[in-house]
């Protein structure tokens, strides 16, 4: 359900050091320019500190740059009491920060890797939601815009060879934003998730294969703000990969299993 905009718009983008969550950034501000308060918080604070500085000339928008992991659930507790105390109650939260390697459940050295790509990409959504909602379902309460947003991906819709972790942990990610979602309706909180198909960033420049529709950040960023803006539930960008998407739920495990069987991997780390 889209909700009413408010005068000024408090907005948290996690992983804004680069790609994904570095375009968002730049994507509320050419939206709302003076309007809006970016939370940018990434694990560069060089790079957030230039994305500071040319939001901030551009289009006027007010940033405030927070080093972090979202591994790390102490400091993103610590990072959200100042920004409370500081800024407010954020309108939009987007848990953006996501990391992606090729692994091998056959290999005891790819344990750690497994471990923190599911750290990052589905406690890292916990950890960044959970210190804001307190605060968001007051507001709420208030009729105050709150809105949580989860970055996935279309990989977690199906298994695919050499992405275990990936694969697991997005299909983690969706299942649990579908219950957050239907856990905080009842607070009058929306809860979107957004599956990006293949997305031109740094995590997708290493792959050595074809990545059918894929889209610039900046692109996929303008759509990914309107879905959000409308209280999308769930969406996927591009429109192209939510065909791909939904055609992908239909095919049978064998027949998944012959087509899977000489794919590309992508490269172990």
């Amino acid at each position: 359900m889209q909700q009413a905009i408010p005068p000024h718009l408090h907005i948290i983008i996690t992983g804004a050091s680069s790609g994904i969550g570095q375009a968002l950034a730049r994507a509320y501000a050419r939206r709302y320019g003076a309007h809006c308060t970016l939370g940018l918080i990434g694990r560069k604070q060089a790079a957030l500190e230039s994305l500071q500085n040319e939001i901030g000339a551009a289009y006027g928008s007010q940033v405030h740059c927070y080093t972090a992991d979202v591994r790390d659930a102490e400091r993103m507790q610590a990072i959200a009491q100042t920004w409370l105390a500081e800024v407010g109650t954020p309108h939009i939260v987007i848990a953006n920060a996501g990391v992606s390697r090729g692994t091998l459940t056959e290999y005891q050295e790819d344990i750690p890797a497994f471990q923190a790509v599911f750290d990052t990409n589905v406690m890292g959504l916990v950890h960044t939601f959970q210190p804001f909602i307190a605060a968001m379902k007051a507001a709420a309460g208030r009729g105050e815009p709150a809105q949580l947003v989860g970055i996935a991906s279309v990989a977690g819709i199906r298994g695919l060879p050499g992405s275990g972790a990936y694969s697991a942990s997005k299909a983690a990610a969706i299942t649990y934003l579908e219950s957050l979602r239907v856990e905080m309706q009842l607070h009058q909180i929306g809860v979107t998730t957004i599956s990006p198909g293949y997305i031109r960033t740094p995590m997708t420049d290493i792959n050595t294969y074809a990545m059918p529709f894929l889209l610039d950040a900046e692109v996929f960023a303008e759509r990914a703000v309107k879905a959000i803006a409308s209280g999308r539930r769930y969406t996927v960008i591009p429109w192209q990969m939510a065909i791909v998407a939904r055609l992908l739920r239909l095919i049978p495990a064998g027949l998944w299993d012959a087509l899977m069987k000489k794919a590309p991997h992508k490269a172990r780390l």
